[in-house]
């Protein structure tokens, strides 16, 4: 196993949640709508997910961090699954001119949605199926607060492909830590379909072989 990192954290904590307003809120159907990954999910209402996910830069130190963590060249392979609108990618293109930059996701949507200076190295693509791609195809593959929307039986193809098709590995996932937080994050989450805690997702990675790094978010 990789190393537990911290990278994504400051970013997930600036955001304000109302947990208690978002599970009262007709929730049920709000989840529906949400696991559509369409227009609502990413530009609609917030109650149904992002309540508008427009660039603002802010995945810029993301990059950087993930670039300077592993030493990434400047003509770096990198792949980011379950990408949305690309935006993480589009730092890294900033950054590193020259690397290779590639990203799928299921959403339709989102896709289209996404930075037109990256658009064409995006496709739609599930995270739980076989990647087209060779082994080591990529010096960074990257997939942040994707997989924990997977059911556990889709976890496995998804966990051994990043590990097959990366040289380095990076997951960040959801997670909690106690009563309190497994109750936020249920308040909260609407397209969540794995709950574990962090010794859980650990011994999952473990038994499925990942080698690469990975870190958990918490709603405090």
């Amino acid at each position: 196993m990789g190393r537990l990192l911290n990278i994504v954290t400051p970013l997930h904590k600036k955001a304000k949640r109302d947990y208690i307003g978002r599970m009262t809120d007709n929730k049920i159907e709000c989840m529906k709508v949400a696991k559509k990954y369409g227009q609502e999910y990413w530009d609609g209402d917030r109650r149904y997910g992002y309540g508008g996910y427009k660039y603002d830069g802010r995945w810029e130190a993301v990059a950087r961090k993930l670039i300077e963590t592993y030493n990434l060249p400047e003509n770096a392979k990198i792949l980011d699954v379950g990408c949305g609108k690309g935006f993480l990618l589009y730092e890294f293109k900033k950054l590193l001119p020259n690397c290779s930059i590639t990203g799928f996701d299921i959403s339709e949507y989102g896709l289209k949605n996404a930075k037109e200076e990256i658009k064409e190295n995006l496709f739609q693509y599930g995270a739980q199926d076989v990647y087209p791609f060779g082994n080591n195809a990529f010096d960074l593959v990257i997939s942040i607060t994707t997989l924990h929307n997977l059911h556990v039986f889709e976890l496995k193809t998804a966990v051994k492909e990043i590990e097959r098709v990366g040289k380095n590995k990076y997951i960040v996932v959801e997670g909690y830590r106690n009563e309190d937080e497994l109750f936020n994050l249920e308040c909260w989450a609407l397209t969540c379909e794995s709950f574990f805690k962090p010794q859980e997702w650990i011994w999952l990675f473990h038994e499925l072989g990942y080698t690469g790094d990975y870190e958990f978010i918490y709603f405090e």
